[in-house]
């Protein structure tokens, strides 16, 4: 049994997508042979540029919720923090996750256009 982990890609159209598997690697392939989900389908190519472990299913979902409530300067900021991190070493990896207060599933903002 594969670890389960939260993951984003970066579209073909400079798109972030945002999902949740127990099994990283073939989730990526199905994704860029385009039989993956149908918001990437039509964004091809896909890059992996973020990928978080989870302690079990639904630690994963509820972070993967919790990504996608992110504003797409957060994300940005976020994948940046975690590729910093990368070059420097596993020394420098926070602990934990980070709780946005205030924010539930029926309190999304509206943004402008």
């Amino acid at each position: 049994m594969h670890d389960w982990c939260v993951y984003m890609l970066r579209c073909g159209d400079g798109s972030l997508y945002t999902g949740a598997t127990n099994d990283l690697e073939r989730r990526i392939r199905v994704h860029g042979t385009g039989r993956g989900a149908t918001y990437t389908r039509s964004r091809l190519p896909v890059r992996l540029v973020y990928a978080e472990p989870a302690a079990d299913r639904s630690a994963a979902l509820r972070r993967e919720w919790a990504l996608k409530q992110l504003t797409r300067p957060e994300k940005i900021a976020l994948v940046r923090r975690r590729q910093g991190e990368v070059s420097r070493g596993p020394a420098a990896r926070p602990s934990g996750s980070v709780r946005r207060p205030g924010r539930s599933p029926g309190s999304r903002r509206r943004q402008r256009r």
